[in-house]
Order: structure tokens, then C-alpha cells, then sequence
């Protein structure tokens, strides 16, 4: 899967939220300060050609919906992250979150829950 820009994610961050949108809608949801509309709309176009996005023309105006989800482009991008900087492995990830005091024991606990569940 293709990587994203900042910007570009938080433009898809407003339509995995909206589900789909308008130009305006998008901009009215992007965080404070918020962009101009031309960088929005030339963000879209290339999500578009980045194959993220698709348009649903109404008349002379576009609505954007996204074609992949949060989750997918999610577990894409802790896959890249697993394989760039952790040889693969979550363990890994996961260790490496405990040693920045990023997970607490609270969290660990948790996911030993779901482990175990499935």
C-alpha cells in the first residue's frame, strides 16, 4: 500500500469520519487553522490518483469517499513500521513501547485479555 503524506492523512482522518463529503464538508472538518480550500482540493486530487479516494460527481461539483478504510491503511502502516524498524516483529513494537514508557502495565494486561479471548 502506498504511504501517505501528513496532510494527506489528515484529509483522509476527516473522510474515514464523514464517510463522505463535499470539498466545503472536508474543509469545515480539518483541524484549526484549517487549510485553504485549493490545498484541500489539491490534496484530493491526489488521493484520488493515489487511488485512496474516489469522486461521485452531483452536477458541476465532486463528493469524496474513501476507498480504503482506516483499518486497512492502519494495519498497513504498522506493517511497514514492524518491518522498517522492528525486523517484523511486534513483540518488538510492543517491547519497545514498554522501554519508552509508552504502554503501562494497565494496557499490557489488556491485551493479554484479548489474547486470550481469541
Amino acid at each position: 500500500m502506498k504511504s501517505l503524506t501528513r496532510a494527506e492523512e489528515q484529509v483522509m482522518k476527516v473522510l474515514w469520519k464523514l464517510e463522505r463529503g463535499l470539498l466545503m464538508e472536508v474543509v469545515d472538518n480539518m483541524p484549526k487553522p484549517q487549510p485553504h480550500k485549493n490545498t484541500v482540493a489539491t490534496i484530493l486530487k491526489t488521493l484520488v490518483d493515489k487511488e485512496f479516494v474516489r469522486i461521485e460527481p452531483i452536477g458541476r461539483i465532486h463528493r469524496y469517499y474513501p476507498l480504503v478504510s482506516k483499518q486497512a491503511y492502519s494495519k498497513g502502516t504498522l506493517t511497514n513500521v514492524a518491518k522498517g524498524y522492528f525486523e517484523g516483529s511486534y513483540s518488538g513494537i510492543v517491547s519497545f513501547l514498554v522501554d519508552e514508557q509508552e504502554l503501562s502495565v494497565q494496557d499490557l494486561e489488556l491485551l493479554l485479555k484479548q489474547l486470550k479471548k481469541k
